[in-house]
């Protein structure tokens, strides 16, 4: 049976010692998923560390654990990150989501010119930090060890991590190259450009190529804004696991 898996400060924890879930997430713990006294969990800081123990005290500002395990995750060597337009309704959380859970280490939130969805004055930073809760929480249910970074970005943003990374590919339809075909490097940081559901304007897609950008497919048919950044992104992890 798999714990139940909370964020946590980790820093200075050892084997005996104890650890503390504050907050929001303590609250959580012990009024919504009913943790008790004596019930096993599993803590993570989120940036690789884990911890295993036992809960020895359910309060609701704060719950300890004494640690029984600590393990620290190594960095993966490739590091995918996820250029994500902004789509409407709740295609952009689902996306986050799903790119959470297939271990996505950052997530840009673009602001494309095709966007039906504008973020602007409050509206902003409430969506933004609902990106960010999203990640949260999908990063609790898939037991990733990693929380990713999400931040807002435009198009200038989006070139200069483009051509910051070791690869960068935009995910288009008129592309004729398969994603299949392309050659990773063994370690390093892979970008994939999701566009909105207008798509990739030209003007857009012509930036991104001048900043190293490479158009790829990932399937035979035109998949929706909220799941082909997941798709692309596990097609690359399948390609990264075959034998060099």
């Amino acid at each position: 049976m798999s714990l139940p898996l909370f964020l946590a400060e980790l820093a200075g924890v050892v084997v005996g010692g104890t650890a503390t879930v504050t907050g929001d997430e303590a609250r959580h713990a012990v009024a919504v998923k009913r943790i008790q006294v004596g019930e096993h969990v599993l803590l993570s800081d989120g940036a690789g560390r884990t911890v295993t123990g036992e809960v020895v005290t359910a309060g609701k500002q704060e719950l300890v654990v004494r640690v029984d395990q600590v393990e620290d995750a190594p960095p993966p060597a490739l590091e995918f990150v996820a250029v994500q337009a902004l789509a409407k309704g709740e295609r952009s959380e689902l996306a986050v989501e799903m790119l959470t859970e297939v271990g996505v280490r950052r997530i840009l939130a673009w602001q494309a010119a095709r966007s039906i969805v504008r973020w602007q004055g409050d509206r902003a930073a409430k969506s933004l930090a609902k990106w960010q809760s999203t990640a949260r929480e999908a990063m609790k249910q898939s037991r990733r060890t990693f929380l990713p970074e999400v931040t807002a970005a435009g198009t200038k943003d989006v070139a200069e991590l483009l051509a910051a990374v070791d690869l960068a590919l935009v995910l288009h339809e008129d592309a004729t190259e398969h994603i299949a075909a392309v050659d990773l490097p063994e370690e390093g940081r892979v970008a994939v450009v999701v566009g909105p559901e207008g798509g990739i304007s030209p003007e857009e897609l012509e930036t991104f190529r001048q900043a190293g950008a490479r158009t790829v497919l990932i399937s035979d048919g035109v998949l929706r804004t909220s799941t082909a950044g997941a798709v692309a992104v596990g097609q690359l992890e399948a390609l990264a696991r075959r034998p060099r």
